[in-house]
């Protein structure tokens, strides 16, 4: 979607794949996005004065297909998220660009030769890039010492706003849950289906516990991403007792829903930060997250979180955190803090306020 600003000089921005697009001020021409995170730093920029439009990288084929849009739309700069889904699309298109990790494009597309040169070519390039961590812009850094003065590091910042008319209960009955929700257990886990997320990773053990315990549930939420492991989501789900799928939700009624639930789960085989978690911590909802290198990044086991690293240990440290409230009040508190602390969200944006500063100068010159 394209936003029209009020002014007739502002400029327009296309956001791809999770990106945001913005449009410089004083100009007719615009921004364009492509990205995960682009929704923030959209709202970000939108709030500079910045026309912002989001699309999905995969709504591309090939950078020809951008450049006509690039075109037609008369866009000035681009932001985009992932260095090689969204920043190779946008290589030769002539106008200014930067560029935010994604997670998958230093975990794993850093380990294959020729995305990997990509991705250095798309550096080259970028006037900018920004990593959530310190650890991924090391990683960066090693990978591509050419780069290394145009890396940031910026953490995501989180403002949670849960819909305050949800009906918790209405939700349950949608999910076929028919339990008394004062005597029920949802565990939460949020993802795109796709490989990487590995929403299937603890269904099975979840499914045992559940058979014991009738009061536990664990719902996943979210878009299907990959067609072919949809299917095999939903067949897997669809005979796991205690196992329930839930499409995709407006970001207001997905807070509401953490909000209510017991704890947040991340199985994630991949991430470079996880929102859901930092959501859940500033909802001051308990998060297990599975013990990767970005999830232990913000979540310390037993601090302000719990990690797991096997489907079993998943099932232990669950039910220590049903039986132990004490548990549960120490980490929901000490995450509110960390969120508080670390993760402001107008930090966030005046980051990206002044790395967009150098896109503008970059159309001046």
């Amino acid at each position: 979607m394209k936003v029209k600003s009020e002014s007739e000089a502002a400029q327009s921005c296309l956001t791809l794949s999770d990106p945001i697009d913005c449009s410089l001020p004083g100009s007719s021409h615009g921004i364009l996005n492509c990205g995960l995170a682009g929704r923030s730093s959209g709202d970000h920029l939108e709030a500079a004065g910045h026309v912002c439009i989001l699309k999905d990288a995969f709504d591309f084929e090939s950078p020809s297909e951008i450049s006509s849009f690039i075109k037609a739309e008369n866009l000035e700069a681009a932001v985009a998220l992932h260095l090689y889904r969204g920043g190779r699309l946008l290589q030769g298109n002539g106008i200014p660009f930067g560029i935010i990790f994604g997670g998958t494009d230093l975990n794993e597309d850093v380990n294959q030769g020729d995305k990997n040169k990509v991705m250095g070519k798309v550096l080259e390039e970028a006037r900018f890039a920004v990593a959530f961590t310190e650890s991924m812009k090391e990683t960066a850094q090693r990978q591509w010492p050419h780069a290394k003065d145009k890396i940031y590091v910026q953490s995501q910042g989180i403002a949670t706003v849960p819909n305050t008319a949800f009906n918790w209960n209405t939700f349950l009955q949608c999910s076929e849950i028919n339990q008394s929700a004062d005597n029920l257990h949802v565990f939460l886990l949020i993802c795109g289906l796709r490989q990487v997320k590995d929403p299937l990773y603890l269904v099975d053990a979840f499914s045992e516990w559940h058979q014991e315990e009738a009061n536990v549930y664990m719902v996943i939420v979210g878009p299907e991403v990959d067609p072919v492991f949809t299917r095999e989501v939903k067949a897997k789900v669809k005979r796991s007792p205690g196992v329930r799928l839930i499409r995709e939700m407006a970001q207001e009624d997905l807070h509401a829903v953490m909000k209510n639930c017991f704890a947040l789960v991340n199985s994630s085989v991949s991430e470079g930060m996880s929102a859901a978690i930092l959501e859940a911590m500033d909802l001051e909802v308990p998060v297990l997250a599975r013990n990767i290198p970005g999830n232990a990044a913000v979540v310390k086991h037993e601090v302000t979180g719990l990690l797991f690293s096997d489907p079993q240990e998943f099932v232990q440290l669950a039910k220590r955190l049903v039986s132990d409230p004490a548990l549960e009040k120490k980490i929901v508190a000490n995450g509110k803090e960390y969120v508080r602390k670390y993760h402001s969200w107008q930090e966030e944006r005046q980051t990206y306020r002044q790395l967009v500063r150098t896109l503008e100068r970059s159309t001046e010159d």
